[in-house]
């Protein structure tokens, strides 16, 4: 990707915001709210005011501080359950899963995408994308990966209404999961996956403007691939994810690494 210029000059004058650079800005700043991103894209050369920023916001589910999509929130009659993560030693494999959706941006509208983690060496164990936001890929998503790995021992999410929904929280419950969710606004108990989706946006995503559901997914599938089986991890002391899983699931090796969950 091509080196970034300098946020605050702008030689060319005042241009358009594409929700693509809009969301790029918002992954390095999330702190900003809607005054302070109004005055940087406009330092920016951008033509923008606070309705149009506001308006972006809530049309792409952005909040400050942290991002993540707009039905995060619990449906109402949900049941929720507590944070199981806190203090607790993450040294194998299986032992914790996590989840989480994002959005990809298209040239027209966006998709939504669906991952599975494994804690530990953040493999990805299987994802699917989605142009609603129903529960079904999620669970699609879910049973593949318990297909093909078994179950974890814990799966961490967000609040979100997919997450909480009966079909989700069934298929976990029948195979002996116990459900965390994180905390009320809490964006760092899932910090990994979150770390997944800024990797995704900036080595995927924000290179290409993708026309059709096919080219999107095609594009994922191939990144992905990379990212599991290429990619160098540096929590993984260089290795990627796919040989991390393989050799901590199969080998309990003396200098394992440990994580601990803040």
């Amino acid at each position: 990707m091509a080196a970034r210029r300098n946020s605050s000059f702008a030689p060319f004058g005042p241009r358009s915001l594409s929700r693509v650079r809009f969301d790029e800005q918002f992954l390095e700043t999330p702190f900003f709210g809607v005054r302070q991103m109004t005055w940087h894209l406009r330092n920016d050369g951008h033509l923008v005011n606070e309705k149009r920023i506001r308006r972006l916001m809530r049309l792409m589910g952005l909040m400050p501080i942290y991002q993540k999509p707009n039905t995060s929130r619990p449906a109402k009659g949900h049941k929720t359950y507590p944070y199981l993560l806190r203090g607790l030693r993450v040294d194998r494999p299986n032992q914790v899963w996590c989840s989480d959706i994002t959005y990809l941006p298209m040239r027209r509208g966006f998709l939504y995408l669906v991952a599975i983690m494994d804690w530990h060496t953040r493999k990805v164990l299987s994802w699917r994308i989605s142009n609603t936001l129903e529960a079904n890929f999620c669970v699609e998503a879910l049973n593949e990966a318990i297909h093909k790995f078994g179950p974890p021992e814990i799966m961490n999410t967000d609040q979100g209404s997919q997450f909480t929904s009966f079909a989700w929280t069934d298929r976990l419950r029948r195979s002996g999961v116990r459900i965390s969710m994180d905390g009320k606004d809490q964006f760092l108990d899932n910090i990994f996956i979150e770390r997944l989706w800024r990797t995704l946006k900036y080595e995927c995503v924000y290179l290409h403007a993708w026309e059709t559901g096919s080219e999107t997914k095609a594009a994922i599938r191939k990144w992905m691939t990379f990212y599991n089986h290429q990619r160098p991890h540096s929590a993984l002391g260089g290795k990627p994810p796919a040989l991390a899983y393989c050799q901590r699931n199969d080998i309990n090796q003396p200098d394992q690494q440990v994580q601990r969950v803040a």
